[in-house]
């Protein structure tokens, strides 16, 4: 992994000393999962059920997203993921608070494209 990705993860709220840490310091292991996650579809499903205003699925989405992005140490999307499941969980369609809803997804998208934008850029 190069000390620009590196910096670039850092200075956008990553933890990447943590998630080396986790990845036994071994940084073509932490790349290889970094380029994997450019890939990982569950930001847009989670979208997709949102506007389909399909709560049970947009949870599944978001908690899964929320482990990838801890996995990973992308702090921002994880934050983001958290508050979404968090107003999703446990909650029929008429509980859902939609603006909130809504808040936090325009938050983590942009969370989302920070962190995608920075993996094409420099890995």
């Amino acid at each position: 992994m190069s000390e620009l990705l590196k910096q670039k993860l850092k200075e956008n709220g990553a933890d990447v000393e943590g998630t080396l840490h986790r990845f036994m310091n071994n940084d073509a292991l932490f790349l290889k999962f970094i380029l994997k996650f450019k890939d990982d579809q569950n930001y847009a499903k989670l979208k997709q059920y949102l506007d389909e205003k399909n709560y049970e699925e947009a949870f599944k989405a978001a908690h899964t997203l929320k482990g990838v992005s801890a996995n990973l140490g992308l702090n921002p999307i994880f934050d983001r993921a958290s508050a979404v499941t968090e107003l999703l969980r446990g909650k029929d369609a008429s509980e859902v608070d939609d603006a909130k809803v809504e808040e936090e997804k325009n938050a983590l998208e942009a969370a989302y494209k920070l962190f995608i934008q920075i993996i094409q850029e420099n890995a």
